[in-house]
């Protein structure tokens, strides 16, 4: 009975575990052999259309053509803004010299995008959003990649300024692409900033909320592969409240199993590694680990009188709960990463937030002090994690699943 019981725990652990610790450990070996792609500049470069998809982004928008204008591409570039049914904003972009769509109902960012692309004539689409400021030379180094006839898309950096939470997620993600990258391609493309190859395209269905999880998987199943430009960063402003966080999460997480549900035949064997990546990166951290880690914490509840790991589990919980709590309730922003804020403060601000505790201490704080304050941001992270996959869940199963929704006006 004690050896039943065992595995049975064991069988949790590692099923709690597969998205964060068994699938990274996996990449790592795999990987390890294997160098970082090496790209050139191509002999002639092609044209570029940078498509924005704006809904109340009126007081952004023109930074945002700005910025990708003075990004540095050597090749002709062209800004096209799909106002999403928001006279203000197309004005506006226009005047900042995007050429402009417009639709007259509100489509949501997946058909905006389907409309910009029935527009486009240059070979190469960058996909980004009117809040975030790119690096100098984020174009260039994707489109780089396109030099090789199987590259179908690339994967470009999300950097998002929230003084120490969902940094450490998407430092975490960014990994796990570099690392997939080696292996020959990976899923892991965020709307925020990604390169396509315009006749590579094809529309993205009306029912699809999660655009940049449908195009990879769409592309891959079709052949081509998806590569990762870690130079290429896209500097996001924080999510101002932890009720946006909270609902902006756990959308991704309903609208994710939707597709999945909806390319269920990628998920088998036949996938190869796309199929390993689809569980490892995503489907196992939405699915079978956030369940078993809540059958973990009922057992470690029931032994925590007899067992000091139960004790530990619990407590490394608690001082996760507490860290989420501490910062919902908070919920600071940084004055200076706003929409309203030039180009050059955000860049800035999002840089140096990394080095600043959500209370506002300074990196400069004694080093037990730091860590301890890293690891409680970590197990907060962790548990918040867990959470949102719970919460994505119950909105699947609701059909909870927008194609739109509502947005902050910046």
């Amino acid at each position: 009975m004690v050896r039943r019981s065992s595995l049975s725990v064991g069988a949790l652990v590692a099923a709690a575990s597969t998205g964060h610790v068994l699938y990274p450990a996996w990449l790592a070996v795999a990987s390890r052999r294997r160098p970082d792609v090496v790209v050139t500049d191509p002999a002639h470069w092609p044209a570029v259309t940078v498509l924005v998809a704006a809904y109340a982004e009126a007081e952004c928008i023109g930074p945002k053509v700005r910025d990708v204008l003075a990004n540095g591409y050597p090749g002709q570039l062209d800004v096209m803004v799909v106002a999403d049914a928001d006279v203000e904003t197309a004005a506006r972009a226009e005047h900042a010299g995007a050429t402009v769509v417009t639709a007259d109902d509100r489509l949501g960012k997946a058909q905006a995008i389907n409309l910009g692309f029935s527009k486009v004539t240059a070979p190469i689409v960058v996909v980004t959003d009117a809040n975030n400021v790119l690096a100098p030379g984020a174009i260039a180094a994707m489109v780089r990649h396109f030099e090789d006839p199987r590259v179908g898309a690339v994967a470009g950096e999300k950097v998002e300024a929230d003084g120490g939470g969902e940094d450490l997620y998407w430092r975490f993600e960014s990994w796990l692409k570099k690392r997939e990258w080696r292996l020959g391609t990976t899923i892991g493309l965020v709307g925020e900033l990604a390169a396509i190859r315009t006749d590579a395209w094809k529309p993205i269905p009306a029912d699809i909320g999660t655009d940049d999880l449908w195009i990879a998987l769409d592309l891959s199943e079709r052949g081509y592969t998806i590569a990762y430009e870690p130079s290429a960063k896209a500097f996001e402003p924080p999510v101002i409240t932890f009720r946006q966080q909270w609902e902006r999460r756990t959308r991704s997480v309903s609208t994710a199993l939707h597709v999945f549900q909806r390319r269920r035949s990628q998920l088998g064997p036949a996938g190869g590694l796309v199929a390993v990546e689809i569980w490892g990166h995503r489907l196992a951290r939405y699915t079978v680990s956030p369940i078993a880690h809540v059958a973990l914490l009922g057992i470690a509840a029931r032994r925590a009188r007899t067992s000091r790991l139960a004790k530990l589990l619990l407590l490394g919980h608690a001082v996760g709960v507490w860290t989420v709590v501490r910062r919902s309730t908070s919920e600071a922003v940084p004055a200076n990463v706003t929409a309203h804020s030039s180009e050059s403060a955000r860049v800035a601000a999002v840089e140096t937030s990394r080095d600043v505790a959500p209370d506002g201490a300074t990196a400069t704080a004694p080093l037990g002090v730091a860590l301890a304050r890293r690891a409680a941001q970590a197990l907060g992270q962790g548990v918040f994690l867990q959470a949102v996959a719970l919460g994505g869940i119950v909105r699947y199963l609701r059909g909870d699943r927008p194609t739109r929704w509502t947005t902050v006006r910046r």
